[in-house]
């Protein structure tokens, strides 16, 4: 086995230990939030035409969706702890075009689909960007596009292969890069080539996005209650009563947007697995050393490896730099104890100084981690329950900034009986292979891991295990 270049060019152990002295477990974007109101908790009992589960990206979108179909609606969203604080306040703010966490992923799935995927994606994220603009939403979006990066040779061929399809299928904006473009826009020793996709992505802050959308949602005659964790959902004529700790709601209609956190519904409670991700957040740049990296455009990266990382600017100029470790814990538990993993932020700052060593001195001020909803398809899936009056989507594994106001409409059209061009779809109207139960689950899950990680260390040719999940339709490659 071969090494990769995070192991043959290892940066000082003190400038790792400097720039992790002082930093807090705490989410950047979620601290620098200011003014977020104090929502009460629900009490009592309620009547809305819509309920809806959980105060993400996917929950949040779905109320406005709704509201701009029916501004009259009644509609309650309830949120178990603060709007926006799991996923959708501490993820990267890459809001990708694509749908199903790629191309290829797409392709090898639904490939007599494809075509439909990418356009409704494109078009999804259009939509997502005139959405924040009519609505007024302060989330920092910047439709800069994204740049993969091969930092091992064998990538190259990969990064050739992209461009020539794109090429192929007349899809603008994607720009091949040599090692020399490259550096001349943003300066690594690791980087030996790219690809820019300058239309089919975009960035925002996170917790901007999630708080506007609920500003705009109660603006817009949404009641919105925190601290209000949904217990069950009760069967009663005609609708369905929502029940919390001390309230209720009796609703024609629900939503659920619970995403890595346990199911309401039976028949869902193996389809996600929760993986660990870890970030990293550097304080502000100097306008020096700014000038030492270039990235003038600003676009997202990452790179190619199957542990890849992934890294941004904010807008006063951190670096945001997470990915690698994607861990999974036995069990299936979302636990605060699992987001303080010091071998991870330690490889992560280890991995920084070696993509950027001009920056040897920089600290990090933030350090957090969250919980991906993972399913065996990689990307979000869809359905309905109790006679067609709930409806619900998840497994977005990661890349649902966008995907989430796409699956906000699905879920709707579902609700509403529609037959729409996005409820025809294959991957709306088939369910995925459910995760196994423990201890298989853990078994397959860290072996896929073990094996994607020898990949990457043997010019990304994938082991017999990788292989037969392929054939399976099981397989991923990042």
């Amino acid at each position: 086995m071969g090494t990769t270049v995070f192991e043959r060019q290892i940066p000082p152990a003190a400038a790792i230990r400097r720039g992790l002295a002082e930093t807090r477990q705490s989410v950047f974007w979620l601290d620098d939030l200011h003014d977020v109101p104090t929502r009460p908790a629900l009490t009592g009992t309620r009547t809305a035409d819509l309920v809806i589960v959980g105060g993400g990206y996917t929950g949040l979108w779905t109320a406005m969706l709704a509201k701009r179909r029916n501004p009259d609606a009644r509609i309650v969203l309830l949120e178990g702890q603060k709007i926006g604080w799991a996923a959708s306040g501490r993820n990267g703010g890459f809001s990708e075009a694509s749908l199903t966490h790629g191309r290829e992923n797409g392709l090898n799935r639904w490939p007599d689909e494809i075509e439909t995927l990418d356009r409704l994606g494109h078009e999804n994220l259009d939509a997502m960007g005139a959405d924040i603009a009519e609505w007024g939403i302060d989330a920092e979006w910047q439709r800069v596009g994204t740049i993969g990066v091969a930092t091992e040779p064998h990538q190259l061929e990969w990064l050739d292969e992209w461009a020539a399809d794109a090429a192929a299928r007349g899809e603008e904006g994607v720009v091949r890069l040599s090692e020399a473009e490259l550096q001349a826009s943003i300066a690594s020793p690791t980087y030996l080539g790219g690809v820019w996709e300058q239309h089919s992505a975009a960035l925002v802050h996170p917790g901007k996005l999630a708080t506007g959308l609920a500003a705009a949602a109660e603006a817009a005659g949404v009641e919105i209650f925190e601290h209000s964790p949904v217990r069950s959902l009760d069967d009663i004529d005609g609708g369905v009563r929502v029940v919390t700790s001390v309230g209720e709601v009796i609703a024609s209609r629900v939503v659920l947007a619970t995403n890595v956190f346990p199911s309401l519904l039976r028949r869902n409670a193996l389809m996600t697995v929760p993986v660990y991700d870890y970030v990293l957040m550097t304080e502000p740049l100097t306008d020096a050393q700014l000038a030492s990296i270039g990235w003038k455009d600003r676009q997202g990266l990452s790179d190619l490896a199957n542990q890849f990382h992934y890294y941004r600017l904010s807008s006063d100029n951190r670096i945001l730099y997470g990915g690698y470790d994607a861990v999974y814990h036995y069990g299936r538990k979302v636990r605060a104890g699992y987001e303080n993993r010091p071998a991870s932020f330690e490889r992560l700052a280890s991995h920084f100084f070696t993509t950027f060593p001009q920056l040897e001195g920089v600290r990090f001020s933030h350090k957090w981690a969250g919980a991906i909803d993972s399913s065996t398809q990689f990307c979000a899936f869809f359905g309905t329950a109790r006679k067609g009056r709930v409806a619900y989507a998840a497994g977005f594994t990661g890349l649902g900034v966008a995907a989430t106001r796409f699956a906000g409409e699905v879920m709707l059209d579902l609700l509403e009986g529609a037959k729409t061009e996005r409820t025809e779809l294959e991957m709306v109207r088939k369910r995925p292979w459910p995760f196994p139960p423990e201890p298989v689950a853990a078994m397959g899950i860290n072996a896929t891991r073990w094996s994607m990680d020898r990949a990457d260390h043997n010019r990304g040719r994938r082991n017999i295990l990788l292989k037969t999940l392929d054939a399976l339709g099981l397989g991923f490659d990042s």
